[in-house]
């Protein structure tokens, strides 16, 4: 048996390898509820009716899905080039202050004014963090998966101390027990991102935000010179400084528009769902972490990443709802980690071959 890596990879692999890759996930995933006494078909049918058929189950999975797709997004952008862009967990954290800040300092404003600045702010929040692994990337050589990591835990410090730890102008001091149980400002009626019902289904401004921004990186990255860059830089950076390319500003415009999506995500939280600064339930939902896995089992394709995200969001709506004494609590995050598993450990068949061969048989010296 030898691995070959193939000269071409034709398309229907492509579309293929994936979809058996989910079966496999899906087959693993029956084992192991049959391995603990659940039957696996009415625990999927449960999964997949409170995540798109249940009344509202439509609305909540896009409301999971909006910050994933940010996320994603975010991861895509830099994955490209093979920027590894860990950090956009702090990045959101990063342009849901901005975003908040700007929310409640134009309180008075026109609500469009407001939600432009939000949606200004908290792309600048996210993309002045993202600077700084960037900087020391693109001048330094420093990993930028470490440092982007680390500035994880700082903005969640700095989140948590804004609202928890300060009278900062973030947090609520007025009222009677503003000083036992701490909680951000709620946003002015102005700075309440809009929201469209299409039969039923509530479509956040959000959400629509982010498939324009799916938008906007599908045509940056296909139809345009800084793209064709991109790409190259990513495959060969030596090449890239030989035909050249100014590989160090490339590096640096990548991560600032890589942290500008992820802190859009951190504004659209504030504007379409929370309407405050609320760090417990930012940190707890580790959107960051599970936008890596969006963008890689999308392939960095940015229209993929708006369909994974819905679809996993899907699967965190339904563990939300079904979580209980007759479901498997593990079950989502088993499911998540099975299908990102395969769907990579898939990438090799469509990277590669396997090749069996018959060794020669050696014939038996002739005796005279």
């Amino acid at each position: 048996m030898r691995i070959e890596r193939r000269l071409a990879q034709p398309r229907w692999l492509m579309l293929v390898v994936p979809l058996l890759s989910l079966v496999v996930a899906f087959v693993v995933a029956t084992v192991i509820l049959l391995a603990t006494h659940h039957p696996p078909l009415h625990s999927f049918r449960r999964l997949f009716d409170a995540a798109f058929l249940a009344n509202g189950a439509l609305t909540e999975t896009v409301v999971s899905a909006t910050p994933l797709a940010f996320t994603g997004l975010a991861a895509a952008v830099a994955f490209r080039m093979n920027l590894f862009n860990i950090g956009a967990e702090g990045q959101l954290y990063a342009g849901a202050i901005t975003g908040a800040t700007m929310g409640l300092l134009l309180g008075g404003a026109p609500s469009p004014v407001t939600i432009a600045v939000m949606i200004l702010a908290g792309s600048a929040g996210g993309a002045l963090l993202a600077a700084i692994p960037g900087v020391l990337r693109a001048f330094f050589s420093t990993n930028e998966i470490i440092t982007s990591l680390m500035l994880n835990y700082v903005m969640a410090l700095v989140i948590d101390y804004l609202i928890f730890d300060s009278h900062s102008y973030l947090r609520e001091t007025k009222g009677f027990n503003a000083s036992v149980f701490p909680q951000g400002k709620q946003l002015p009626d102005a700075a309440t991102w809009s929201s469209w019902t299409i039969h039923g289904l509530v479509l956040p401004l959000g959400f629509l935000v982010a498939i324009g921004v799916a938008v906007g990186l599908w045509f940056l990255y296909s139809r345009t010179r800084f793209g064709f860059e991109v790409q190259v830089i990513g495959d060969s950076a030596r090449a890239g400084r030989y035909a050249g390319m100014r590989t160090r500003r490339k590096i640096l415009a990548v991560m600032l528009l890589s942290g500008a999506v992820a802190g859009l995500g951190g504004a659209s939280q504030d504007g379409d769902f929370r309407h405050q600064l609320d760090p417990r339930g930012l940190t707890q939902a580790n959107y960051g972490y599970t936008g890596i896995v969006v963008a890689a089992l999308a392939r960095y394709n940015p229209f993929a990443v708006v369909v994974v995200a819905f679809l996993l969001g899907g699967l965190q709506n339904a563990g939300y709802t079904l979580q209980g004494a007759d479901f498997p609590n593990g079950l989502v995050g088993v499911l998540q980690g099975l299908i990102l598993f395969c769907v990579l450990g898939g990438e090799l068949f469509v990277r590669y071959r396997i090749r069996f061969e018959r060794r020669p048989s050696t014939a038996a010296p002739a005796t005279q």
